[in-house]
Order: structure tokens, then C-alpha cells, then sequence
């Protein structure tokens, strides 16, 4: 057995890529500032010029938002009023964008940048869909909150800090870090990522959108399976059987041919329904379970493999299903790419996941990015919370490390 790792994402070294859903967006920093002195440090002039800027751009915020509200709502009446909406909350994001770089520029605030709008998986539904999407966007809605309040607040800021310059200089460094410690409050309450599950939820959407396409490409692949291979040889077979009927009586030695001939292809067509069968869901998975099942795969790699599952109870239909699949293609992955001597795979549960390692000794340079599927597995695994770790440094080994949530399976 290859030697089990913690979990992926921990330590997978400087050659291992993963992908875990949620990644992106800025990393959390320190942005505390030292306190005020008498003196005029950088700090305290940065503060001063977003005090300044505040009124100005302000101003344009509020007219931005109040209009697209105002415009919006008078044509609600017509086709064009939530469309109008829609656009106008997307134009929002962008003040947003705009505000937190403001924000990072003068004030050293840090926050994560909010989920990008999930479009993806979203064609079926037309423009439509994609309207309500962004009809619903908290992040759009927050930032119209944001800059209708800013505008008063703009004007108290901007108001006194002008006359500090002129009347409370020595005090004014002490000033400019009370009001912009609201500028802070204002941009981390309602310009940063609600929480956590905010950021869930667009991962969330994207994941359906990835599902429903890899159904649809799945079932592509079927039908293209049936009418290339099973169903052509059928309809060979119903010609075949038809001119040996016709055959019988005038020449019974070539229509006994005929029969041999058709005899064979009903064996191939069989042979290439059981694959197709296979690849929906074997049979073997169903009766007994990924031990058998990935024993069976294994079996039809053309370099010898190891296989241990180390499994005390069956995880979930869906689960199982996700595991097998994943190993059936990594190791084709195998006989096709990595002119490797032998591989194993390992099997185990962790805790609340089921971890998967797949191993080889051959050349190694495998990547999520290297056209062997490797970032499909990724995306598969994602969408159901997985994980999907890979370490294949040129020359080899490859070690590539599967994560999946481990769900109970249903009495």
C-alpha cells in the first residue's frame, strides 16, 4: 500500500496543484494602523486625502444609485425597467471595486473581493434567468445602500476636515482617524463580502451550473455512444437478416454465411451495450461495492495495479458512484500517459471524508491543465464540496489525491 497522507491541502508540497471551491479573491491582511501622533505622518495625509475625496466622489455615487433606482422604478411599468435595474446593480459592483482599492489606497483596508455573479451553467435559461441573477446580487444592493449613505457623511467629512486644515491643525491627525474609522466600519459593513455564506452560496450556484453541464455532455456522450457503435450494428444486423430471409430458399449456403455473419454481430453489439452499461454504472459498483468495482478497473489497465480499499461501511450511491469514476479515468490516464511500470490505488476513509490516492512511477508532468482531464476531475469534485490534489514532477512519480465528503448510505 502506498503511504496514506493527511488530508489533501495541507501539506501538498510546491509541486502539487488543488483546487477546493472558494479559492480566490484577496487574502485577508493586517490593516491596523499605528496610533495618531501630533506629528503629520504618510498615514495621517492618506487619511486627510480620503476625507477630501469623500464628498466628490460621493456626489457621484448618489447620483449613480438615485437615478438608477429612480429610472428604474418609473419604467417598471415597461420591458425595460428590470433589465435597467439589473444593469444598473452590475454598474454598482464596479463603484464597489472602486471604493475598497480607494479604501486599501488610503485607509490600508483589507477585505476579500465578493463572488463574482455565477453565469455559468445559466445558458439554459436565457436572458431571463440571467436578469434575475442579477436582480437578487446583495452585493449590487449593498453598494446602492452604501453610497446614498456616504453622500451626508461625505459632507460631514469633507466639511470638517477642511477646517481643521485651516483651524485645528494640531489636533487634526486625531480627527482624520476617528472619521475615517467610519469610512473603515462603512466599507467592511457593506462593501465586503456579507460572510461566509454568501460566498457559499455563489459557489453553490456555480456548482449546479457545473453538474447540470457535465450531465448534459454525459448524456451526449451516450447518445453519440448508441448511434456510432450499437445502434449501427443493429441496423447492420436487421440488413443482414433481411438478405439472408431473402437468400434461404434460392441459395442456403450463402444465406447460412449471411446468418454467421449477422451471429457475429450481435455479439459485438452485445459486447458494446455492456460497455456503455458499464461506463453509466457498472453493475459490479451496485452489487458489491468500490473494493470490486476499482479491482475490476484495475484489471483492464495495461500496467499492473495495486488496488486496497480500506472501507468498513459503503458511502453513498452518488459518492461511490463520484470515486469510481474518478479512479476508472485516472488510471486510463495511466495506460495512455505516463509510460509507467506500475501504479496503485488506495482507498480510505478519514474521518467524515473519503480520501483517494492514485499513484504511478512514470514520467510524471501531469497538471490540471495538461489536456487529460485532469481539470474535469476537478470541477466533478468540486461541485460535491471534494477536493482534488495533484503531484506529478517531471520525471515522476505522480501521486494524485482525491478528497470526497464521506455521506451514509441509505438502509
Amino acid at each position: 500500500m502506498t503511504e496514506r497522507i493527511p488530508p489533501p491541502g495541507t501539506s501538498a508540497g510546491p509541486a502539487a496543484q488543488g483546487v477546493r471551491p472558494g479559492d480566490g479573491g484577496l487574502a485577508d491582511a493586517d490593516d491596523r494602523l499605528p496610533p495618531p501622533r501630533l506629528g503629520y505622518e504618510t498615514a495621517t495625509w492618506k487619511e486627510i486625502a480620503h476625507l477630501l475625496t469623500n464628498l466628490p466622489l460621493a456626489l457621484v455615487g448618489f447620483v449613480y444609485a438615485t437615478t438608477m433606482l429612480a429610472t428604474s422604478a418609473m419604467l417598471t411599468v415597461t420591458v425595460i425597467g428590470f433589465p435597467l435595474l439589473a444593469v444598473g446593480l452590475m454598474g454598482a459592483r464596479q463603484l464597489g471595486r472602486m471604493e475598497r482599492a480607494r479604501a486599501r489606497a488610503l485607509l490600508g483596508v483589507r477585505v476579500d473581493e465578493p463572488s463574482p455573479l455565477p453565469w455559468r451553467g445559466r445558458q439554459e435559461g436565457g436572458f431571463f434567468a440571467r436578469m434575475w441573477m442579477g436582480l437578487k446580487d446583495p452585493v449590487g444592493w449593498r453598494t446602492f445602500l452604501y453610497e446614498v449613505i456616504r453622500l451626508p457623511w461625505g459632507i460631514v467629512t469633507f466639511v470638517i476636515t477642511l477646517t481643521g486644515l485651516f483651524v485645528l491643525w494640531p489636533v487634526l491627525p486625531f480627527i482624520a482617524r476617528g472619521l475615517t474609522n467610519v469610512d473603515r466600519a462603512l466599507v467592511r459593513g457593506l462593501l465586503s463580502p456579507s460572510d461566509e455564506l454568501e460566498r457559499r452560496i455563489a459557489e453553490l450556484e456555480s456548482d449546479r451550473g457545473i453538474v447540470v453541464d457535465t450531465a448534459a455532455a454525459d448524456l451526449r456522450r451516450i447518445e453519440r455512444d448508441l448511434h456510432d457503435g450499437a445502434q449501427a450494428r443493429l441496423v447492420n444486423l436487421a440488413m443482414g437478416l433481411g438478405l439472408a430471409k431473402e437468400k434461404l430458399l434460392e441459395d442456403p449456403d450463402t444465406a447460412a454465411m449471411m446468418v454467421d455473419e449477422a451471429h457475429g454481430e450481435v455479439k459485438l453489439a452485445l459486447q458494446e451495450l455492456r460497455d456503455l452499461a458499464r461506463g453509466i454504472h457498472p453493475a459490479v459498483l451496485t452489487d458489491r461495492g468500490l473494493d470490486a468495482a476499482l479491482s475490476s478497473v484495475a484489471s483492464r489497465c495495461t500496467v499492473p495495479v495495486k488496488v486496497t480499499v480500506d472501507l468498513v461501511d459503503r458511502p453513498a450511491e452518488a459518492i461511490e458512484g463520484i470515486a469510481y469514476f474518478t479512479v476508472s479515468e485516472l488510471l486510463q490516464n495511466v495506460s495512455k500517459h505516463s509510460a509507467a511500470r506500475s501504479a496503485a490505488v488506495d482507498v480510505w476513509r478519514t474521518e467524515e471524508r473519503l480520501l483517494i490516492q492514485v499513484t504511478d512511477d512514470g514520467q510524471g508532468g501531469a497538471s490540471l491543465d495538461g489536456g487529460t482531464g485532469m481539470r474535469g476531475l476537478a470541477d466533478r469534485l468540486g461541485a460535491v464540496d471534494g477536493l482534488f490534489v495533484v503531484d506529478s514532477p517531471q520525471g515522476g512519480p505522480t501521486t494524485i489525491t482525491a478528497e470526497l465528503p464521506w455521506r451514509e448510505r441509505r438502509a
